[in-house]
């Protein structure tokens, strides 16, 4: 599952060691709040001292984060278990805040190719004039 959006809370990273391998680990959660009409928010998790740092996430970062949804069982219920394991961050000064810098290993090793833009001189195409009799009515139908 994707989401782009911004991180509006960064909790304090969880460190600790395994009981049963005896290996230190470290975790971290973030909430995410979408840009939509109506933003929905979701809690997601980092977990492990590499990607934390190679995510490198703070509160206010517009990211683009693909999630790993899981449920595991306790005590006769299921809990949600929400991980995150990729994030790209996003320029939120991009138009509709949506362009990401895409990993070129995705793209074959190339860049990305913008399209042409249309010539801006052209303009609208606009509705033959009829003569209704009515001047003051400028509608184009």
């Amino acid at each position: 599952m994707e989401v782009e959006g911004v991180i509006i809370k960064e909790y304090p990273a969880k460190e600790g060691v395994s009981q049963r391998t005896g290996n230190a680990w470290k975790s971290q959660e973030f909430v995410i709040q979408t840009k939509d009409q109506y933003p929905r928010a979701c809690l997601f998790r980092v977990f492990g001292a590499d990607k934390l740092e190679q995510f490198n996430i703070h509160q206010g970062d517009t990211v683009h984060v693909w999630l790993d949804i899981n449920a595991h069982p306790w005590q006769d219920r299921y809990f949600n278990d929400i991980s995150a394991f990729r994030v790209d961050h996003v320029d939120p000064n991009a138009v509709g805040g949506t362009a990401m810098a895409a990993p070129t290993s995705q793209l074959g090793g190339q860049a990305p190719v913008a399209p042409a833009a249309a010539p801006t001189s052209t303009a609208a195409p606009t509705a033959p004039a009829q003569d209704n009799g009515d001047a003051a009515d400028d509608l184009p139908f």
